[in-house]
């Protein structure tokens, strides 16, 4: 792939981590993974990130915004999450996330989706299971550690570090918009990687 196929220039991937994954890899994240470093932590291939931010985006954007739930259980990825959901108007879920808010309409936290996206699987399984059951599509970004049942589109990232989830985030949203003509393909946000990051 070639420097202006990338969605923001490779450097900027490396900076913020967002390749670098964890020392545990399971069977199914090897395909993403481009090799082991001497200090035993797994890097994910950026072609392949790039390549599944890009499917995402997409993928995202044929929902309304009222109609996608992004929910986050890991801090580091709360202020990416809620600025997402402020610029494209898509509910937001950051802190620990009730079960039930999606299947049981008596709970005061109820609220209805069609695609779900989660930060990590792990710490977010109960909203997975919450969408499974609701019969919703699952979006997860997952580190070389995580387990892809039940994900439908698993997209590879460091979902852990704060300049991985703050870039993630805000590449998201310019895509997001972009593909639903809300800013024009060469257009920017306003905002930042950084305004997505956590402090």
């Amino acid at each position: 792939m070639t420097e202006e196929q990338f969605l923001v220039p490779s450097d900027q991937y490396l900076k913020a981590g967002i390749h670098i994954g964890t020392k545990f890899k399971t069977k199914y994240m090897e395909k993403f993974i481009y090799k082991t470093r001497p200090d035993g932590l797994s890097v994910l291939n950026l072609e392949k990130i790039d390549k599944r931010i890009r499917i995402a985006a997409k993928f995202l954007s044929q929902y309304n915004p009222e109609d996608i739930l992004i929910v986050s259980r890991r801090e580091n990825g709360w202020k990416g999450v809620k600025l997402f959901g402020k610029l494209t108007g898509a509910k937001v879920f950051a802190g620990r996330y009730p079960p039930g808010t999606l299947t049981n309409p008596n709970l005061d936290t109820y609220m209805e989706a069609k695609i779900l996206l989660v930060t990590d699987p792990w710490p977010d399984k109960n909203a997975i299971e919450d969408a499974i059951k609701a019969g919703m599509a699952v979006v997860a970004l997952c580190d070389t550690n995580n387990q892809a049942n039940n994900i439908d589109l698993v997209i590879p990232c460091n979902n852990k570090g704060k300049k991985s989830l703050g870039l993630f985030f805000y590449i998201l949203t310019r895509e997001y918009l972009r593909n639903r003509g809300l800013l024009k393909k060469d257009e920017d946000l306003k905002q930042t990687p950084e305004d997505f990051t956590e402090e």
